[in-house]
């Protein structure tokens, strides 16, 4: 297999994957060679060393847009640079940052908000009342008007409120992360997007100059072809 030695790292790598100076977004060279200066555009690097530095000319690109990055413009990064499902990373990093007051405060909203509790509760108040009114008649140990039922109400409503406020306010942290998601997920899509237009403007610049190169060979040819004539 054919290698090359890079300019920049003076590392063997295979000949395809050899990138010319001249091929380089000049914004992504200026970058390369305030690294190290003694790049030019004749030089030559490999792929694996010109996506390095694309990944640092976003990341630059971001701290003069955004200033200082958060935490959420480096995960982004951090994706970037894994090659990894920026969704999955956030949904593993919730799992573990949930404490057991958000787990219960889940679950009672689940089952507080569902037909299932509304048709259960509805049923106990039923049994209990069919069975003080009809079954035990006069032995009944909560008769007419129930006030034992209405403690046991009175109770519940009092410990339900701050549950629903518990539950409400894990909605609005849920909503806040949601929002958290979004940006993060569309900020990914716009850097792929930039790096993918700086990827294609590479390779069409590659193609420009294989068919410049293939021209200088035909005008080459043409001009011995012609010299061959006028000997004749």
């Amino acid at each position: 297999m054919k290698t090359f030695y890079s300019d920049l790292s003076k590392k063997e790598f295979p000949l395809s994957d050899r990138v010319s100076g001249k091929t380089v977004r000049l914004s992504i060279l200026n970058l390369i060679q305030k690294d190290n200066p003694q790049f030019t555009a004749d030089n030559f690097l490999s792929i694996s060393e010109l996506s390095i530095y694309r990944e640092k000319y976003i990341e630059s690109f971001l701290t003069k847009q955004l200033g200082k990055l958060s935490k959420l413009e480096k995960t982004v990064l951090v994706s970037l640079k894994d090659n990894s499902t920026l969704t999955d990373k956030i949904d593993d990093e919730d799992k573990q940052a949930m404490t057991f007051g958000q787990r219960i405060a889940d679950k009672v909203a689940t089952f507080g908000g569902s037909w299932i509790f509304i048709i259960s509760f509805g049923m106990f108040l039923f049994i209990w009342i069919s069975i003080n009114i009809f079954w035990l008649a006069n032995k009944a140990f909560d008769p007419y008007p129930f006030i034992l039922l209405n403690l046991i109400l009175s109770s519940l409503a009092a410990i339900q409120a701050p549950v629903i406020m518990m539950s409400q306010n894990r909605q609005e942290e849920k909503d806040r992360e949601r929002g958290k998601k979004d940006y993060m997920v569309n900020l990914k899509s716009e850097l792929e997007i930039r790096m993918l237009h700086e990827k294609i403007d590479h390779l069409i610049i590659s193609q420009q100059q294989e068919v410049l190169e293939i021209h200088k060979v035909q005008i080459e040819m043409m001009n011995d072809i012609l010299r061959r004539i006028e000997k004749e």
